[in-house]
């Protein structure tokens, strides 16, 4: 895939682990410092510094790499791919929750695993709490 293939940032599948916008922030801040890490490593490959490793990646990243089919081999497209995610990140379409509890990281995935299917491919939950909900969800978008 060249720079001219790159996915515009409205063809990303969001893996369900990120959930919030700050699950969505995190995923952009650990991609531009995976792309710094890789260009760091090709410098000094010029100037015959070996023995270099791929920088360690969060479960989020790999999939969201996966899912998209990025080629982080290429410095051109991971700089595409940074400006896309950064776009992104701005346009992210966002469904606020409040809940009468705290919401389990496992039952938040599956809600918006649901929400993706069901309102958009690429909204995340911003969840609140309000103790004074008897029960349910109060649910804004």
């Amino acid at each position: 895939m060249s720079d001219l293939e790159v996915k515009k940032f409205n063809e990303f599948v969001l893996p369900t682990n990120v959930v919030s916008k700050i699950d969505m922030a995190r995923l952009v801040r650990e991609f531009e410092s995976v792309d710094n890490a890789l260009t760091a490593m090709s410098v000094r490959e010029k100037v015959g510094v070996n023995g270099q490793e791929m920088p360690p990646m969060s479960p989020q990243l790999s999939e969201f790499l996966e899912k998209n089919q990025v080629n982080l081999e290429d410095s051109g497209q991971r700089s595409a791919y940074v400006k896309e995610l950064r776009a992104l990140k701005k346009q992210l379409p966002v469904v606020n929750m409040t809940f009468a509890v705290v919401a389990d990281p496992e039952s938040l995935q599956k809600l918006v695993s649901w929400v993706r299917e069901s309102i958009h491919p690429q909204a995340v939950i911003e969840a609140h709490l309000q103790p004074d909900l008897v029960a349910g969800v109060y649910l804004r978008t």
